[in-house]
């Protein structure tokens, strides 16, 4: 089994996301004990960001807000995402609460539809998200 760093390192669809965990430090964080539910953003997710501002926060002043962007994704303690219920609100280490949705028996974080990964990971869980949480 792998931790979630080594998941996001080997994932084809998330490269993006490597970098900025990377860049950010958190590749530290998320290769810990944990555990973490991170809800990950793909490259789609990434591509929908304004022009230039993902290469923009990968600079080296901009780690801070980087950091900060990548936190959104991430909440302590491992919610399956059979466990996530419509009207809970998590909250993301950084602080900001993230309003869950359930209908239909898909899970979402406002309008922005959740993917469970059937990955086995050793610190936590993941699920795969096409926008990021700004």
């Amino acid at each position: 089994m792998s931790n979630i760093i080594q998941v996001v390192n080997v994932d084809k669809n998330l490269k993006t996301l490597k970098k900025g965990v990377h860049a950010s430090d958190l590749d530290q964080l998320l290769s810990s004990r944990g555990p973490f539910t991170f809800f990950a953003p793909s490259d789609i997710a990434f591509d929908k960001l304004a022009k230039g501002m993902m290469d923009n926060l990968l600079e080296p002043q901009n780690r801070a807000k980087l950091k900060d962007l990548v936190n959104n994704h991430i909440v302590n303690g491992k919610i399956k995402y059979q466990d996530l219920k419509d009207g809970d609100t998590l909250k993301a280490v950084n602080g900001k609460e993230i309003h869950i949705q359930v209908k239909n028996g898909m899970a979402s974080i406002g309008d922005i539809p959740l993917l469970p990964r059937d990955a086995k990971i050793t610190n936590g869980v993941m699920h795969l998200m096409d926008t990021v949480i700004l």
